[in-house]
């Protein structure tokens, strides 16, 4: 490459990771690129696995040593060569870390520049912006202080100290108390000989049951109903004692705070599933009353700017918020005012306007998490940086990806070049430059089909320009509906007392911007109902090893077969049992997990990536080994499991379902911590669709569907209303209006100015009302 192009191309050379086949591509920089395809075609192999993957390795390569020995060693991705990179800053859609200490005000930079402003201007002064931390508590005391300066360098002084934090004393800056169902803790008929515990853990004879036991505050064939006051104190609240056991001093402490520490400090999907259920069982949450829920300490909120505390402005929602500070004459924090005005105005243009800052961050959606990651940086001073967004336009309703675009051709402008995987054609519309992966997914993908402008990949023969202006037509024959779930007074979050009618046995979508109350109206009022099945798009507990086959208990059958072929134990062909190769424990690769960034994958040396024992590996099944099994995508594996030599009906039949779902490409032992959202969705559909009857409720299943995969889903709803279930979609997507039998419009707004229904009937009546933001945006779509 000449010298002067590297300022002007990001050069591909040579990329062969996951199913690229040598992808060499030129892609200009300081330009808006999208990145286009079928699910699975190779997009984020490319986009992620390699541009993104190898800018970060070489960032990291210029610290020193020292620095690199804290970091993930990023392994090289599959490639030849790149040149011309600049530093990547992903922008994605995993969620914000479910910590209960990180709100939307914490993960931007909003909260610390509400902190700084209150600890100069609020009345009364209580302190600096530490005073308004919910995560600083405030401690006093004395301690020994190293003299830095001076003739007394590097001696120690014992001083008085006194931090001042904002955290509520009483919850611990968590905004909420928990309370113990005694009941679920033990059996007060029983002793503790009789085995009176249900808490896990504390099984008869266990370590924690027998350091109750034999603590001597108790005698164990006592009924604990029969305790006295101060045996009763001893066993639930006594503070950290030292007691004799086993000939060892250890400490014994009461059930209540002991239950506390081991099991309500942990993120709860971290649980295990028995312990997530007792949790569930025994401890109720309630708003803190000490600080109402804010998680500030009374010193906190006493401090106010214009009558307002900064747990007020917290609590406001962000468009309101910011005509507060707009409104605010304070001269004198001006530099500070400026800022703040600009990144609540961030928030607004990009949609997220009707979020509170105090909102919690593990609740937003996926949509929701990238667009606030965007925030961060729209106000950056950097420029001739890469930018990778992951299907930016998740979760907006058609009004609201105008706004996504105004902001992505901002930040090209800025000087920055902007790559974006997407598959929505108002996005892909605003593109420099298009490039098409391609032609089909998985094997079938991994190729170049198209790079230029969006006019010639319109004239151009790919799946992508055929179908960027194909149109599902309004639905004029609906199926009719007699009955309905019945929702009365619904007021969760946003939601003003509806009352609406859901349909039952027919396609109901649910429409509306981001913010207007879909979701709560849905997921909060059906919650309760037996027979519903949520499927949405939300990580899949389990473990690293787990896989498709696992999850939809595909790999039972196949253990089954391959056990009775070769006449030894199933076991042996599970990568979590018996058949494990010891090194990476069945997962193939050994991960290094790091306290301060994220970890990192290495394949196993031992078993090459296989996961099994090598003599497991010499057992076949149709003259397969069950590695080889495992490698099979889900089309090759259902006509391997379909066929006369190898037929196993029950293989054949979830792999059907996952086909069905349009996961046709995926590998049946592909880990799941690598599927997207919309694929762990239609994972999710797929386990289901053996069900009979029932209500199904779907979270945007376009998500991560091409154009031309959305016909096959919405052939895959149509089939599922015809065998007998209720199927309800909460959708942006203008395709799925125009097909349901029943929409339900929310809004008009979001936040505080939606939480209404607006509009119910058909999509045919939806266009013709014309008075909300959908009904214009489906007429435009389908050219009424």
């Amino acid at each position: 490459m000449h010298p002067a192009d590297q300022h002007d191309r990001i050069r591909v050379i040579g990329a062969r990771e996951n199913n690229l086949k040598d992808v060499s591509l030129d892609l200009p920089k300081r330009r808006l690129t999208v990145f286009t395809g079928v699910s699975g075609s190779g997009k984020s192999s490319l986009v992620f696995g390699t541009i993104a993957t190898e800018s970060q390795r070489m960032i990291n390569e210029t610290y020193s040593a020292f620095l690199q020995g804290f970091m993930p060693a990023l392994g090289r991705p599959d490639v030849d060569r790149l040149e011309g990179l600049t530093t990547a800053i992903i922008v994605d859609q995993e969620r914000l870390g479910a910590n209960s200490r990180s709100t939307v005000g914490t993960v931007t930079d909003a909260n610390a520049m509400l902190r700084i402003l209150f600890s100069r201007l609020g009345h009364p002064h209580v302190g600096g912006s530490q005073a308004f931390s919910f995560n600083v508590a405030s401690v006093s005391g004395a301690g020994a202080v190293t003299i830095a300066t001076g003739e007394k360098k590097g001696t120690k002084e014992r001083r008085d100290f006194e931090i001042i934090g904002g955290m509520c004393p009483e919850c611990e800056g968590m905004g909420e108390v928990s309370d113990l169902d005694l009941t679920q803790l033990f059996d007060d008929e029983k002793s503790l000989a009789e085995g009176a515990f249900s808490i896990p853990g504390y099984n008869p004879g266990g370590w924690n049951e027998k350091m109750i036991v034999e603590s001597g505050f108790f005698d164990p064939d006592k009924r604990i109903r029969d305790y006295s006051e101060q045996e009763r104190h001893d066993l639930l609240h006594k503070e950290p004692t030292k007691v004799k056991f086993n000939g060892m001093n250890i400490t014994y402490e009461g059930l209540v705070p002991k239950i506390q520490k081991s099991f309500l400090q942990k993120d709860r999907e971290s649980m295990q599933k028995h312990i997530r259920a007792f949790v569930d069982r025994a401890v109720a949450f309630q708003q803190c009353p000490a600080c109402d829920g804010t998680r500030l300490s009374d010193l906190a909120r006493s401090s106010k700017i214009d009558g307002r505390s900064i747990a007020d402005l917290c609590a406001m929602q962000v468009s309101d918020l910011a005509e507060w500070v707009r409104e605010l004459d304070e001269p004198s924090a001006a530099g500070l005012l400026a800022p703040l005005q600009e990144l609540l105005d961030s928030f607004v243009g990009i949609g997220l306007g009707y979020l509170a800052l105090d909102r919690a961050s593990g609740t937003l959606s996926g949509g929701e998490a990238q667009r606030t990651k965007m925030v961060r940086h729209l106000g950056s001073a950097l420029t001739d940086v890469t930018y990778v967004f992951d299907e930016p336009t998740t979760g907006l309703h058609p009004h609201d990806i105008d706004k996504m675009n105004a902001l992505l051709e901002e930040l090209r402008d800025k000087g920055n070049t902007v790559l974006v995987v997407e598959h929505k054609p108002e996005t892909i519309a605003i593109a420099d430059h298009v490039v098409d992966i391609g032609p089909g997914p998985g094997s079938a993908g991994g190729t170049v089909t198209f790079e230029g402008t969006v006019e010639a990949l319109r004239a151009s023969d790919t799946a992508t320009g055929r179908h960027l202006d194909t149109r599902v037509q309004l639905k004029r024959e609906v199926r009719p509906w007699s009955s309905a779930i019945e929702i009365r007074g619904a007021a969760t979050n946003n939601l003003q007392q509806v009352d609406v009618d859901v349909p039952l046995g027919v396609l109901t979508a649910v429409t509306g911007v981001a913010g207007s109350g879909k979701s709560s109206l849905i997921n909060s009022s059906l919650a309760h109902h037996d027979d519903v099945v949520f499927v949405d798009q939300g990580a899949i507990k389990g473990s690293r090893r787990s896989n498709p086959s696992t999850y939809t208990g595909l790999l039972d059958h196949i253990r089954k077969a391959f056990a009775k072929a070769n006449d030894v134990k199933p076991a042996l062909f599970s990568p979590n049992s018996e058949g494990a190769c010891p090194n990476c424990k069945g997962a193939g690769v050994i991960y290094s997990d790091y306290a301060i960034a994220r970890g990192v994958s290495t394949t196993c040396t031992v078993c090459d990536g296989r996961r099994f024992l090598a003599e497991v590996l010499d057992f076949t099944f149709s003259g397969r080994s069950i590695d080889e099994v495992l490698s099979l995508s889900v089309d090759d594996a259902l006509e391997f499991y379909s066929s006369a030599d190898s037929k196993i009906p029950a293989a054949a039949r979830i792999l059907t379902h996952l086909r069905d779902v349009g996961l046709g490409y995926l590998t049946i032992g592909q880990p799941l911590t690598t599927l997207s959202g919309g694929e762990r969705q239609r994972l999710k559909l797929a386990t289901h669709m053996g069900d009979k009857g029932g209500v199904f409720v779907l979270d945007e299943p376009t998500t991560g569907l091409h154009l031309a995969d959305v016909r096959g889903l919405l052939e895959l709803l149509d089939r599922l209303v015809d065998s007998g279930k209720t199927v309800i979609v909460i959708e942006h997507h203008q395709a799925v209006m125009a097909h349901a039998d029943w929409v339900i419009d929310m809004g008009p707004g979001a936040g505080h100015d939606g939480g209404r229904v607006i509009f119910t009937g058909s999509p045919a009546e939806l266009v013709a009302d014309a008075r909300t933001l959908t009904s214009q945006h489906l007429a435009k779509y389908v050219g009424q």
